[in-house]
């Protein structure tokens, strides 16, 4: 997976939302917020290649979660990025 280019990751209050830098990414009828742990996922493999896997080890060592937890967390992420348009399989 990786991140679509032309998202970016911006603060909103106490959560984060991802906009569209262009015309093209935007989408009126849809607003992208992530959480704290989210937005920390995005930060780490914004333009870079992943996997869910990459995913969860990021939460194990960051939240100290078990692996079981980090990987069912971490599909559930990037399946609504995924569907959200702002991953690309």
């Amino acid at each position: 997976m990786r991140t679509v280019e032309g998202f970016r990751l911006r603060p909103l209050g106490a959560e984060f939302i991802v906009t569209g830098e262009s015309i093209k990414q935007v989408n009126f009828n849809k607003m992208i917020s992530l959480n704290e742990s989210a937005a920390y996922l995005w930060r780490e493999v914004e333009g870079k290649d992943f996997s869910v896997d990459d995913l969860a080890d990021l939460l194990v060592a960051r939240y100290e979660i078990d692996r079981e937890t980090a990987l069912k967390d971490s599909g559930a992420i990037a399946e609504k990025w995924i569907e959200a348009g702002i991953v690309e399989a």
